[in-house]
């Protein structure tokens, strides 16, 4: 079963970017490869009940298990010693990567307080977008009473766009709200 995504890159995204771009194979069009949504948790590194219920939010948020991730050096100022456990991760492809872009622009963004479309400066230069989200409760699966703690999140969409601009034509054309 094909997904609202997918069925939109196929019929309106790839005939606009062929058009607009002059692709002459359908396979030179970018599309979004993957999503990795990351979480820092510096704060949870003396409380591993912290880590593990912030890793239960990114899981019900991605629909994937969370992948803890550790430090990889020690930073004496920050206290910090290697092996650490600092942050959490979800790297989403294929359908659950498409079903969350689906949630995440129709559902989650809509509920952000002041929402004005996301910045369009957040391009890498290679066709990768980054979204920073300030706090997990926008999204429907997260159960505001039992929330511990606000926490951000970092999201990455990787494309297969060679530049920003095809990369932001294809984001765009998917539904991602940029602002004007």
């Amino acid at each position: 079963m094909a997904t609202r995504i997918k069925e939109k890159y196929q019929t309106e995204a790839v005939p606009a970017l062929q058009q607009k771009f002059g692709y002459k194979n359908i396979m030179e069009v970018p599309k979004l490869a993957k999503i990795v949504i990351n979480m820092g948790l510096g704060d949870c590194k003396d409380n591993p009940k912290l880590l593990e219920i912030a890793a239960a939010e990114l899981a019900d948020i991605s629909g994937q298990k969370a992948q803890v991730i550790a430090a990889k050096r020690s930073v004496a100022n920050f206290k910090l010693r290697e092996g650490q456990n600092v942050g959490a991760k979800v790297t989403l492809r294929g359908a659950r990567m498409e079903e969350f872009f689906d949630r995440l622009v129709n559902i989650a963004l809509p509920r952000v307080r002041d929402f004005r479309g996301v910045s369009n400066k957040a391009f890498d230069g290679r066709g990768n977008y980054a979204l920073g989200i300030r706090e997990q409760l926008i999204f429907p699966e997260i159960n505001y009473d039992k929330v511990e703690k606000i926490r951000g999140m970092e999201m990455i969409f990787v494309t297969t766009a060679k530049t920003d601009e095809e990369a932001k034509e294809l984001l765009s054309l998917l539904g991602m709200p940029f602002a004007q």
